[in-house]
């Protein structure tokens, strides 16, 4: 037997009219909205090659430290959520703190790349990028920040090239791809990836969006736009959305040969953890990487678990390993506030302690 809904008339008016005047600010707010464009740090390109850029962050003070980082991200989605707006800006507070920041911007590929592999990416675009910022600063070795799929292929670089590194982090890095919270990994292990990449050549980004999305269908894809009201009257709230929004869905195409390698031997082979990858016909040992990493991930990680992320720790060879659990999601760990007050200053302070 059901219970009769108890609703007060009066309080059920207010949030009528409230729901209604946030509509019309709205209104408004929409049709006068400033630049929502992403990228809030001053910079200059160093290097580019083919569709590839190299980005170093104007340093904002004389005491910028000697030795770079080089933060290679994902393939998936642009670089610019470690840089999405001056308030939430991984990239900004690491300038703030002294650190020179370089970054990889891999583009979008066409047709063109159709036929680009994990070693023209990792031995390749990504090589040549360390070496841009190794003679920029007469270094023998730089330190490299790797995220999600960025971190993947810094380990393997790592492994392969660990001779021109200091010093290894990884963020929201997934190692062993078959953890049993693993959906993402769940989902590909058995699709027919040689199929999909035949038929399609290059991934489409709104294919990949859409499976990304669907991850958490009600949370992204209802939840948010209803949450949208509740800021219609703030104008900044809405900016803030809008420039969210559109890194989301301003994603690049992948290279098809690169994803099916990538989908086939990581998530489908677990190979990465098993020593297994081979990389322009070397195979990746992470027990040869003997230099100390630092290896952050997200307590709410939706995309990569921290149960796939945590067996680096007996994966790679290095005595000096450090871990960081941060409290927040996949995409948090860049742009909450807390994320701000921990994550920059725990990689700066790491890295100061380490700077032979």
């Amino acid at each position: 037997m059901f219970s009769p809904l108890r609703i007060d008339p009066v309080k059920a008016l207010q949030e009528l009219d409230s729901f209604r005047r946030k509509l019309a600010a709205g209104t408004q707010n929409l049709q006068q909205v400033g630049n929502y464009d992403f990228g809030a740090s001053n910079k200059e390109l160093v290097y580019a090659e083919d569709k590839i850029k190299l980005w170093r962050f104007v340093p904002q003070s004389a005491r910028s430290s000697r030795r770079p980082i080089l933060i290679c991200y994902a393939l998936v989605n642009t670089p610019w959520m470690v840089d999405l707006q001056p308030d939430r800006s991984l990239v900004a507070r690491l300038l703030e703190l002294g650190e020179d920041v370089y970054l990889i911007e891999w583009g979008y590929p066409d047709l063109a790349d159709r036929w680009l592999t994990l070693e023209d990416y990792i031995l390749g675009y990504m090589d040549r990028c360390v070496d841009q910022v190794r003679q920029r600063h007469d270094l023998e070795r730089i330190n490299l920040l790797g995220i999600c799929e960025g971190g993947a292929f810094s380990l393997c670089y790592a492994a392969l090239r660990g001779h021109k590194l200091q010093n290894l982090i990884t963020m929201v890095t997934p190692v062993d791809f078959h953890t049993p919270d693993n959906m993402l990994s769940h989902w590909t292990r058995q699709m027919d990836v040689d199929l999909f990449v035949d038929t399609l050549g290059n991934v489409p980004a709104d294919l990949m969006n859409w499976c990304y999305l669907t991850l958490k269908p009600v949370r992204l894809n209802q939840q948010k736009y209803v949450g949208l009201v509740d800021v219609l009257d703030d104008p900044r709230e809405i900016e803030n959305f809008l420039r969210m929004e559109k890194w989301i869905f301003d994603s690049p195409d992948q290279a098809g040969e690169a994803f099916r390698q990538f989908i086939k031997d990581f998530y489908q082979g677990n190979k990465l953890i098993k020593g297994e990858v081979e990389i322009g016909d070397v195979r990746v040992d992470l027990k040869s990487i003997h230099l100390p990493v630092l290896n952050i991930y997200a307590e709410q990680d939706h995309l990569v678990p921290p149960s796939a992320a945590r067996p680096l720790r007996d994966a790679v060879g290095t005595s000096d390993y450090t871990e960081l659990s941060f409290k927040g999601g996949h995409i948090g760990i860049y742009v909450s506030g807390r994320a701000q007050r921990e994550v920059p200053g725990a990689i700066h302070d790491w890295l100061g302690k380490r700077t032979g």
